[in-house]
C-alpha cells in the first residue's frame, strides 16, 4: 500500500506526506519489501530495526526520515543509490509534481547549450513496484492437462541456442541472468617471481645459508625455490558500432560479470574512439555500472574506425595492459570501410604483444561464412582463435577453448569459416 502524495495542513516544510495514521508500520513493511525485490538484503530482523528507527526520529522532517531508514536497511555503499532511488519512488517525493509541471514547460537552456543529464533508474526497482502478476489466474482444480515432453526442449536450452538479435526483451532479460553467471576460466601460468618450495628448479642461496649458519659443521639440507603460478591479465576490446550495437548490450553484462569475478581484467570500448570503462564496470550493481559506461561512452552505435583505434590501444595501453602473458579478447564483426594496410599493421602489432589473442565475431553464425571483406582480410592472418559470439552457447565454447592450451601462432579456423 503506497503512500499518497502531498501535503496536508498543519505539516512542516519537508515532512513526508503520509496515509491515515495506524497504515504507517504498513508502509515501511511494503518498502521493505520492495527493496527485498531490487536485490537488498534486508530481513525481519531489519524490517524491525526500521519500524523503531521511524518511531525514534518521528515525521516531522523528511531528511531524518530517509536517514533513520538507509541507517539500517542499507549495509553497503553499492546499495545506497538503489535505496536514494526507491526511496524517491515510494515515498512520493514532494518535488515529483515540480518535475511534471516543468516537463510541459519549454525547456530553457543556460550558456553553455547544455542540459544536465538526470540518473537513469535501474529497471529492476520499476519491476519491484508493480504489482505481481498472475496471481489470481490459478487453473482451476478439476481440469487436468497431461503433457507429454519427451521430445521438447526446455526453456533454458531454447535460449542458450537463441540468437541475440532474434530475442524479444522477455528472453533478452532470462538470457541476462545467466550471463552474470558465466565465468571465464583462465590458466595459471608461471611468472618471474619465485616462492620456496620443498623442490624446486633453483637452489635458495639465502636460506641455505642461514641453515647451515646453526648446523654446528654439520650437513644441511638445501632449500629450493620454485617459480609463482598466477592467472594472466584478460584485455577485451570491445565494438560498440552500429553493427555492433544488440551484441554489446548483451556482451555488457557478461563483461560486468568477469570483471567482478577476478583482477587483472580490463575493458575498452571502440567505436571511432577508444573508451576505458574497467573502473565503471568494476561496480557491483549491474544497473548503475551500465548508467556509468553510457555516461562516458560518447560514440555508441556510430561508425567504426578499428584501425586508428587499435593504433591509439598499441600505442597508449599496450605497455600497461599486456604485461606477463596477457590474453586479449577483440569483440568486433570487423566491418570498416577504409580497412586499408594499416589495420593488419596495427592488428599484427597487438597479436605480437600479447600472449594470446581471440576475435570473436558475430558472422560466424552464418554457415559457409566467407571472409571478403577487407577488413577481416586484414585483421584474420594475426589472430590465434575465431571464434562465433552471437549467443549463449557461443560464450559458453569461449570457455572451454580458454582452457584448452593452444601453442603459439598456431591458427585454429572454425569448420563454417572459409577465406576467398
Amino acid at each position: 500500500m503506497t503512500m499518497r502524495a502531498g501535503i496536508g495542513a498543519g505539516q512542516l516544510p519537508g515532512a513526508i506526506p503520509l496515509a491515515p495514521k495506524g497504515r504507517l508500520a504498513e508502509n515501511v513493511v511494503h518498502f521493505v519489501r520492495v527493496l527485498r525485490s531490487t536485490g537488498l538484503p534486508v530481513g525481519p530482523a531489519r524490517t524491525l530495526a526500521a519500524l523503531e528507527a521511524v518511531e525514534a526520529v518521528g515525521l516531522s522532517n523528511r531528511d531524518d526520515f530517509r536517514a533513520a531508514l538507509a541507517a539500517v536497511l542499507v549495509s553497503r555503499h553499492e546499495h545506497l543509490p538503489v535505496f536514494e532511488q526507491a526511496f524517491d519512488l515510494f515515498w512520493r517525493n514532494p518535488k515529483l509534481l515540480e518535475k511534471l509541471i516543468a516537463a510541459l514547460l519549454p525547456t530553457v537552456f543556460g550558456r553553455s547549450g547544455e542540459r544536465e543529464p538526470e540518473p537513469e533508474l535501474p529497471a529492476r526497482i520499476a519491476q519491484a513496484m508493480l504489482p505481481p502478476v498472475g496471481l489470481d489466474r490459478q487453473q482451476p482444480e478439476d481440469d487436468e492437462v497431461t503433457l507429454d515432453a519427451a521430445f521438447t526442449m526446455s526453456p533454458r536450452e531454447v535460449l542458450q541456442h537463441r540468437d541475440f538479435e532474434t530475442m524479444t526483451a522477455a528472453e533478452l532479460a532470462a538470457v541476462r541472468l545467466m550471463l552474470r553467471n558465466l565465468r571465464l576460466p583462465l590458466p595459471e601460468l608461471p611468472v618471474r617471481r619465485t616462492t620456496p618450495s620443498l623442490r624446486g628448479h633453483r637452489i635458495d642461496l639465502r636460506a641455505t645459508l642461514r641453515r647451515s649458519t646453526g648446523a654446528a659443521g654439520t650437513l644441511s639440507p638445501l632449500a629450493w625455490r620454485r617459480r609463482q603460478r598466477r592467472t594472466p591479465p584478460l584485455v577485451v576490446l570491445c565494438d560498440i558500432s552500429g553493427s555492433m550495437d544488440r551484441y554489446a548490450r548483451m556482451l555488457l553484462h557478461f563483461l560486468h560479470a568477469i570483471t567482478n569475478d577476478r583482477d587483472r581484467v580490463h575493458v575498452l570500448l571502440f567505436g571511432t574512439r577508444l573508451t576505458n570503462v574497467t573502473r565503471h564496470l568494476k561496480h557491483r550493481d549491474i544497473d548503475v555500472a551500465l548508467a556509468r559506461v553510457t555516461t562516458a561512452v560518447s560514440d555508441w552505435a556510430g561508425g567504426t574506425r578499428i584501425g586508428s583505434c587499435l593504433e591509439e590501444f598499441n600505442r597508449l595501453w599496450s605497455r600497461r595492459l599486456l604485461g606477463q602473458n596477457a590474453v586479449v579478447l577483440l569483440i568486433s564483426d570487423g566491418l570498416e570501410a577504409d580497412a586499408g594496410e594499416d589495420l593488419g599493421r596495427q592488428t599484427e602489432r597487438l597479436h605480437k604483444s600479447c600472449r594470446r589473442l581471440i576475435w570473436l565475431n558475430p558472422l560466424l553464425r552464418y554457415e559457409g561464412f566467407e571472409a571478403r571483406p577487407a577488413g577481416i582480410k586484414a585483421m584474420l592472418p594475426h589472430v590465434d582463435d575465431f571464434l562465433p559470439v552471437h549467443n549463449f552457447d557461443s560464450l559458453t565454447a569461449l570457455a572451454a577453448a580458454l582452457e584448452r592450451p593452444q601453442p603459439r601462432g598456431r591458427f585454429r579456423k572454425p569448420a563454417n569459416a572459409t577465406a576467398h
